[in-house]
């Protein structure tokens, strides 16, 4: 039996949404190994964001081809920010999710040790995915999450290193239907902002912090 045959309809419908998703040319998006025993369906995309241009205009919107590599990152450029987007299907449902489907995010960028320790950066980050999903029209519920800064100090021959705070916002939330086209847009928007990349949409709060060596 066709091995298709045997997946839900309703998993297959969200896959070939996740296909129309258009995305900042300078974040490169992969299908990844999908967690086995979260759900007993599940899609994994793994995306990072590279300093410079990508593509024919950085900035610029484009669809994605999934599953396989959107575009390869070039070497030696810059690593901003780096992220997981998990698509978990239940066709029993269930309780804990209040639905089918379970979206499980993963976002992590470094700042500088000044802006890493705003008091309020963690609560921004959980606003801007927030706002983010409004903007986009990303119907949710359910949605619950964990901002936490990781401090890099360096010892010895790295003593010279600057010290260096990691922002991780680990977020998950419950589409309302299997159309989940807007909820990966507004998550790869939010891992560009999580880069500082501008512009940013209107009403949107930008992250309080700005990579280590720039202005």
């Amino acid at each position: 039996m066709n091995a298709l045959a045997q997946v839900p309809a309703d998993f297959l419908h969200a896959l070939g949404t996740l296909r129309k998703a258009r995305c900042r040319s300078e974040l490169h998006l992969e299908e990844i190994p999908a967690p086995s025993r979260l759900a007993p369906y599940a899609v994994a995309l793994g995306a990072e964001v590279w300093a410079g241009p990508a593509g024919p205009k950085a900035g610029s919107r484009r669809t994605l081809g999934l599953p396989g590599p959107v575009q390869a990152a070039d070497e030696g450029r810059e690593e901003l920010a780096t992220g997981r987007f998990i698509l978990l299907h239940d066709p029993e449902s269930s309780p804990v999710w209040e639905g089918q489907f379970r979206i499980v995010t993963y976002i992590r960028a470094q700042l500088d040790a000044e802006m890493g320790n705003d008091a309020m950066l963690g609560s921004v980050a959980w606003t801007w995915l927030v706002e983010a999903l409004e903007n986009h029209a990303a119907p949710y519920r359910a949605a619950g999450g964990t901002a936490t800064r990781v401090l890099s100090e360096s010892f010895g021959t790295l003593k010279d290193r600057p010290d260096t705070i990691d922002i991780e916002l680990r977020a998950s939330w419950t589409p309302t239907s299997s159309d989940v086209q807007d909820h990966l847009e507004a998550w790869c928007d939010m891992v560009c902002t999580f880069a500082g990349l501008p512009p940013l949409p209107d009403g949107v709060t930008p992250l309080p912090y700005r990579r280590p060596g720039r202005a």
